[in-house]
């Protein structure tokens, strides 16, 4: 987490009534949105990628790749301390989550799968992340 976020705690009923359904689905209860459902997928837009519960820095466009995976792909976070990782057994399978650190939303999983120079990929679910086109000035 940067030095200047602090710690975001929200009860689950303030969080219902912040977040869409959808939002609530994927980032309170370790949903995840369908492959090449979500509107980041095929992005090309210059900006940064926020967390959309609290709007903490998260990634960067320049290290968004095509995975092939049908969800936003990067190589490495933006802000390192914005972004926490965790074990995660469910669905039979050995992963590892991706957790914002300002208020513990699910973001997707990272795989030792990337390209060079990291060799990580962060599979982010779209409707966890609220893009931040670089402005123009």
């Amino acid at each position: 987490m940067s030095d200047t976020a602090k710690k975001v705690n929200k009860s689950e009923q303030e969080w219902r009534e912040t977040l869409t359904p959808e939002q609530y689905q994927v980032c309170r209860m370790k949903g995840t949105e369908r492959a090449f459902a979500g509107r980041y997928t095929d992005e090309k837009t210059t900006g940064a990628y926020h967390c959309i519960c609290c709007d903490a820095p998260l990634f960067s466009s320049v290290t968004k790749y095509d995975s092939g995976s049908g969800w936003p792909s990067f190589t490495e976070p933006l802000v390192p301390e914005n972004v926490h990782e965790d074990h995660d057994d469910s669905h039979g399978m050995r992963r590892t989550e991706v957790i914002c650190a300002q208020c513990d939303a699910h973001l997707g999983h990272v795989f030792p799968d990337g390209p060079q120079p990291s060799g990580l990929r962060y599979c982010i679910n779209s409707i966890s992340l609220d893009l931040k086109p670089e402005d123009d000035a």
